[in-house]
This record gives structure tokens, sequence and C-alpha cells, in this order.
């Protein structure tokens, strides 16, 4: 699989500033395995630079290696047997060499933070006196979320307000699984285990069926991913113990604060102390229904990220046995009869995703402004379009199930649309129901639509392909 589907505007955008000629200091961040060294080599094939990886060792160590690289990348053998013997006279080889477009992209920037928390004055009173007048483009990347942004962009840092742009690496969306896949089930069912981070999809072999990538991919003792969540978060977290009893808390259904104390029997002052830490890395969200205000109580948690999700359903409780290797055994008894249910979660996401593509070719009812979903006292609906300055909405049930009775699902969805509250004297109401398959659909038109996986697979490729869909 190629990391670079949905790439395009962050190498586009970087291209654009190189382009520009000016000097350029620019922040490249976001999660372990999300692609940033992949984007770095990709833009480097169409630019002049270096791409130095930082490793955990001495300052000693780390310019001995940076030496040795750029008296590689620039022919200086001379460089590539002696040493810098320190931050100033690297960035003083640096100044000497930035008379001419070059990027110097130096990765796992925190690295060299924790080991010298005074470089990044050290590369302010460089880029302030010398670099900012240069051709230099200055990309420094890092994993750690929480350190990029505290030692480049909070006010508090010297490097605040040195920087030309940033680029947080988000996830790949589903609609590029998709593309990767070439198949819709396959697709949904991938994305709600491996999810959409490059190198965990990368992982799965797409010509066998879930349920075996599940087993050797996830549950065997000496896979790659089988270890790869706990690793991340001990590398993130200072005190894991409690984050992991939150996320494992989460991943089985107590989304509430007040559950998730109850589950942990931690204090709410901790959970949400905790939580706030673990929204900032990415690793959990905050819902509201798309009809309330940010500030609204009805916040439920969820794991941004689809295999932490998996993982903590499955994988965890499983340990012992699965480290005795019981992986057939814990997919046949334990994974299997749970995973429809499971991708049914899901699904809601994929769809979702989907619907932002058909919104922007304005495939649905009407354009929406917020897309979202809704719950109360119980009930939920599982996707809310609205256009707040035409009093639009559009209701959506996503069931990933083969044989829906559309019409029974219809008549649940319009009592639930009943009690949201919305523009209820002059809205305009559509509904839609998706489904994997069909025994009967509703009569469609009077605002009501519906789409089975062929569907969803047939518009895709039409907008694809630059058509108009049917």
């Amino acid at each position: 699989m190629s990391v670079f589907l949905d790439r395009h505007r962050e190498l586009a955008a970087l291209a654009a500033r190189y382009r520009s000629g000016k000097a350029e200091f620019v922040v490249l961040y976001g999660r372990r395995r999300v692609g940033k060294s992949e984007l770095i080599d990709r833009f480097l094939q169409s630019g002049n630079g270096i791409h130095l990886l930082a490793r955990e060792e001495s300052k000693t160590l780390q310019l001995r290696k940076f030496s040795r690289d750029l008296g590689e990348y620039f022919g200086n053998a001379f460089l590539k047997r002696t040493s810098f013997s320190d931050w100033d006279s690297f960035f003083e080889y640096i100044v000497q060499r930035s008379g001419s477009r070059f990027v110097l992209a130096i990765d796992e920037f925190p690295y060299l933070v924790k080991e010298d928390p005074s470089l990044p004055s050290i590369i302010q009173d460089y880029w302030d006196t010398h670099l900012k007048e240069t051709q230099i483009f200055l990309l420094l990347s890092g994993s750690s979320i929480s350190m990029m942004e505290s030692s480049t962009m909070d006010y508090r840092s010297p490097l605040f307000g040195r920087r030309t742009g940033q680029i947080l690496l988000q996830p790949l969306r589903f609609i590029h699984v998709f593309d990767y896949l070439g198949d819709m089930r396959k697709a949904v069912e991938f994305y709600s285990v491996f999810g959409g981070t490059p190198a965990y999809i990368m992982a799965a072999d797409p010509d066998k069926e879930i349920m075996t990538n599940v087993e050797e991919k996830l549950l065997r003792e000496d896979s790659f991913l089988f270890r790869d969540v706990e690793f991340v978060l001990r590398t993130e977290l200072s005190e894991p113990r409690y984050y992991f009893s939150i996320l494992y808390s989460i991943a089985q259904g107590n989304n509430r604060i007040g559950l998730i104390c109850n589950d942990t029997g931690l204090a709410k002052s901790i959970v949400n102390k905790y939580l706030s830490v673990l929204i900032d890395l990415q690793l959990v969200h905050r819902r509201i229904p798309v009809t309330e205000g940010p500030k609204s109580r009805k916040g439920l948690y969820f794991l941004s990220d689809n295999l932490f999700n998996f993982w903590f359903s499955f994988v965890n409780p499983c340990l012992e046995s699965l480290e005795r290797g019981n992986a057939g055994l814990i997919v046949d008894q334990y994974v299997r009869p749970r995973f429809a249910a499971y991708v049914g979660r899901h699904f809601e996401a994929a769809v979702a995703d989907l619907f932002e593509l058909f919104n922007q070719y304005g495939l649905l009812p009407f354009v929406y402004t917020r897309l979202g979903s809704w719950w109360h006292r119980g009930e939920e609906i599982d996707i809310v379009c609205l256009r707040e300055d035409q009093s639009n909405i559009l209701f959506c049930e996503c069931k990933w199930q083969d044989d829906v009775d559309g019409d029974r699902i219809l008549a649940e969805l319009r009592t639930k649309a009943s009690r949201v509250s919305w523009h209820n004297d002059r809205r305009e109401e559509h509904f839609c129901i998706v489904a994997r398959t069909f025994s009967r659909r509703p009569v469609e038109g009077g605002r009501v639509s519906c789409y089975d996986l062929d569907d969803l697979t047939r518009i895709v490729a039409e907008v694809s392909g630059g058509g108009s869909p049917a």
C-alpha cells in the first residue's frame, strides 16, 4: 500500500513552500506510525535536502551521526571523519550551506530536546540572526504531539512565532482505505480493525479474509501489532497503568465520565486529567449531539484509533491466553461472535466519511454544514446532517446487516426524529438508510433514500471517474 493515499494536500503544501524561495520553518507532527517520515522522504524526492533522523542517545552521539550524514550528503570527506562539537558548530555549517535552496529535515526532534533542552533557544538565535534571510527550508518533525507543540508552538517556547507553517498529519480516512482495497465490505471490516494509521493497515494482508488477518497480525504473540499499542502508550505516557484502565473502560462501552469512574475506581478529577491528556494525544475524542453546543453536558468519550479500540476490546482482555498460543481459540470463541456488533459501531464512521465525499459533489438531498450523531435518554440516531441557513435536516440509520427491512427501519427512524429538538416549526426533514443489503426498501423519493454496499461502491466509482452518479 502507498502510504501517500490522501497525502496529496500535504505534499502540495510543502512543494509550494519549497518553490517560494523564501526561508521556511515548518513543523510537521502527528501520532506514531502515521507516515511522517515517509512524507518527508517523498517530499525530498522532488527537492534538494537531507532527512536527519534523531535517536534517543547522547548529544555527542547525535552530533557525530549528523556529521556523518551531512558529510555524505555534501561529499565532505573531512566532515565524515570528524564531528560537530556542539549545536552551534552544527548550525554554523548549515548557515554556510543555505545560500541556495536546501531542505534540512530533522525527524524525531523531541529526542534532541529531551537530551538538550537548550536546543530550541539555539535554533531561535540562528533563525533570527542568520537563517531567516537565507533560502533554508527547515522542517522539524516529531511523534510526541504534546512535546512538539510545547517546544515549537507554545508561547513560552523560544521558537514561538518563528514557524512559517505547520502540518498536523492525520490518519488516512476510510475512503482512502477503500481506494486501496477496492471492496466495500472488506474496506469496512479492515478499517474497523486496523483504522487509518498507514503502518497498521499496511501490516494487514488484503488477500486474506479479516479473521485470518486478526489471528495472524494481531493475536499472535510474535506479530508486530500484538504489542504495539502498549509500546506507543508506554512511550508517550508517564503513568500508563491509569491510562490503560481508562482506555479499556471506554472500549468496553463506558463512554461517560461517571461510568468510567465507577468502572476504574478512579476519582473524577483524575479521570478528567487523564482524559485531557489522551485527547491531546488524539487517542480519545469527545462527541456531543450534533444539535448541541460545544459546552453541552451530554458529551461522550470514544477511542479515536480503531486499532486501539480493537486491541482494548479483544486483545487486552485475553492477553494471558494469547501468550499461551491460543490465538485461533480466541478468534473462534471470543472475536467472531462479537465481530459484527463491533464493526457496526465503526460502520457509522465509514458512512459519515463517505457522506463527506457525497457532500462535496452535491449527492445528498442538500449540502450540509454540520454532521454528527444524536442521542437522548437511551435513543440514538447514527448520523444527522444539518444546514442551518435553510433548516434542512437529514436523519440516517446505518445497519451492518444483510436483508434489512427498510420499511421497519424507516418507521423507527421517523419516530426517533420526532424527538430531535431542532427548528421543529420550520425544518425540512430527509431520511436515509444504509445497510449491507436490503430485503425490502421503502419507496424512495419523497425525501427518503437508501444505499446498500453495491450502491456505495457504484457512487464512489462514478465520482472517482469524473462521472455524474445516476
